[in-house]
């Protein structure tokens, strides 16, 4: 297998736990644009056993407070890619935790749903 890019990130690490770390992503859709890594090499949030998966929401949780007070969000979105249909470009399990502000999109109403096209509006 080649190197994973999110077995040893080389970027600052935001927040820990025993299983995970957040760090920025390289290609941040927002100032904050942050990932929450599993330590051990898996390919979905779905190939974690039961304590690994709740470490990384936890991190998520603990992630919040990080990126308010050097971001000062209005909002935010949370998402996984499970898969190449999904989205997914790296094969390393990975949760997105993307700041949002007010005015960063003309019509943010359906948020993770406009990941479809034509889709999200309701």
């Amino acid at each position: 297998m080649d190197e994973c890019i999110f077995c040893r990130p080389q970027r600052e690490i935001l927040a820990s736990n025993a299983h995970a770390i957040a760090v920025f992503d390289t290609y941040p859709v927002s100032p904050g644009h942050s990932l929450i890594l599993p330590l051990r090499h898996v390919v979905t949030i779905w190939d974690l056993p039961e304590d690994e998966y709740l470490a990384c929401y936890a991190l998520v949780r603990e992630l919040k407070p990080v990126l308010e007070a050097r971001f000062k969000p209005d909002g935010f979105n949370v998402g996984v890619n499970c898969g190449e249909a999904a989205g997914q470009s790296v094969w390393h399990a990975h949760i997105h935790v993307i700041p949002r502000y007010k005015g960063d999109t003309p019509f943010p109403k359906g948020g993770v749903r406009h990941v479809i096209p034509l889709k999200g509006s309701y």
